[in-house]
């Protein structure tokens, strides 16, 4: 700085530097398929919403094929308040009966899978929301958890992702709600966990890197430290991890849907924090990395 004037050349070549260190990872990049999760709480925040938009649309006008799947449990939590309806929980899963099942679409599908539409169409981007009842994206049957009855709760039996190559190979990004259609001859609808639907359709796909963003740094050793971020984890190691009580709760559904993907041939899988923004652009360009990767 000089007479109280920042230097702008110093500026520059801040900038320029980074820009050199992102080259060979643009590079790497693009032509490539990545699937995002993207949900729950880390859509509450519009600022965060709108730099996880922004990063979309980077990566797309760059030439990388994104993908969104995102789900949406806060969102239908308040409209269930709003119309009366107490929501109930199964072992984890939302208890879905008929009634909860309109919610779960209207919401997901009607609501905010056209919002997000929306803000990347805003941001500059190409964007077509699906569900995945559109062109038979995902079937699904029924799940039987324990014994217990879930309504209309699914697990995805195919991924038929035909419609998601179409849309890729012509620049769109596809936003994916997931509401499934039950299998041949079952005309019912299913709600889908996100985080399990993003891993199949990242398989189905064949794609390069597959990416939670959740409201986390990522696997902790110490819960409430979070600089005992563990950035990577072997497959081989995550049981252990889990006997020993680092991965628990919530967060061992989200490794195993890591696990999903990366044993259906995806390289790469992410558990990253979506309250960082741009923090999926800091994942994808820099050496620096963020969250946890599991390998």
């Amino acid at each position: 700085m000089e007479n109280g004037i920042e230097n702008p050349r110093l500026d520059n070549e801040h900038w320029a530097g980074v820009l050199v260190q992102a080259l060979p990872y643009f590079r790497h990049w693009v032509g490539k398929t990545v699937v995002v999760k993207y949900g729950g709480n880390a859509m509450l925040n519009e600022e965060l919403k709108s730099a996880v938009m922004e990063d979309i649309v980077l990566l797309n006008t760059v030439g990388i094929h994104v993908v969104l799947v995102h789900g949406g449990g806060p969102e239908i939590n308040k409209m269930l308040d709003r119309v009366g309806k107490e929501s109930k929980f199964v072992n984890g899963l939302r208890y879905t009966d008929a009634e909860t099942m309109e919610i779960v679409q209207m919401v997901l599908t009607g609501k905010l899978n056209k919002d997000i539409v929306g803000i990347l169409l805003q941001e500059g981007g190409k964007a077509v929301g699906l569900s995945g009842v559109d062109s038979g994206l995902l079937r699904a049957k029924k799940i039987d958890k324990d014994g217990a009855d879930l309504g209309f709760v699914g697990e995805v039996t195919e991924v038929h992702p035909e419609i998601v190559q179409s849309l890729l190979e012509k620049g769109f990004i596809p936003v994916i709600s997931t509401v499934a259609l039950g299998e041949s001859g079952d005309f019912n609808r299913y709600n889908i966990n996100a985080d399990t639907a993003a891993a199949k359709i990242a398989v189905a796909l064949g794609a390069e890197k597959f990416v939670q963003l959740t409201n986390v740094p990522g696997v902790l050793r110490d819960v409430n430290d979070p600089k005992s971020l563990i950035q990577r984890i072997h497959l081989a190691d995550v049981q252990k991890f889990i006997d020993e009580g680092i991965i628990a709760g919530g967060m061992i559904p989200k490794i195993e849907c890591c696990m999903m993907a990366r044993e259906g041939g995806v390289p790469r899988t992410h558990i990253i924090d979506g309250r960082v923004p741009h923090s999926l652009l800091i994942e994808m360009f820099s050496d620096r990395g963020i969250g946890t990767m599991i390998y």
